[in-house]
C-alpha cells in the first residue's frame, strides 16, 4: 500500500489508513516509538502492555463466597424480541 508525506508545520505526516489502525489496535493519541531501523521507518506502539488473556478456568477456580451475587430476577420476558441473534443474517458465531 503506497501513501503520501504530507508537510504538517516543519515535520512530514504519514496518514495511516483506518483497516490498518484497526488491524494493530492502534487508536488517535496513542504514543508511538518512531525509529529508523536499516534505513526503514518503524513505527511501534510505546508502552502498550500485551493484551490480557484471560483463561476461563483460572477465573472460575477464583469465585468464592465473598464475590458471588445471586441471581436477579428481571421479571417475564417482554415485547417481540428474540433473546438468540440466530435470526439476524448478519450475526457471527463467536
Amino acid at each position: 500500500m503506497k501513501t503520501k508525506a504530507q508537510k504538517w508545520g516543519n515535520s512530514l505526516a504519514v496518514r495511516v489508513p483506518c483497516h490498518v489502525a484497526q488491524e494493530v489496535g492502534l487508536h488517535p493519541e496513542d504514543a508511538l516509538e518512531i525509529e529508523v531501523v536499516k534505513g526503514k521507518i518503524v513505527l511501534t506502539p510505546a508502552n502498550r502492555r500485551p493484551p490480557t488473556r484471560y483463561n476461563l478456568g483460572a477465573l472460575v477456580k477464583r469465585i468464592n463466597p465473598r464475590n458471588r451475587y445471586r441471581e436477579i430476577d428481571f421479571g417475564k420476558p417482554q415485547g417481540r424480541a428474540i433473546s438468540q441473534s440466530s435470526t439476524c443474517p448478519t450475526a457471527t458465531p463467536r
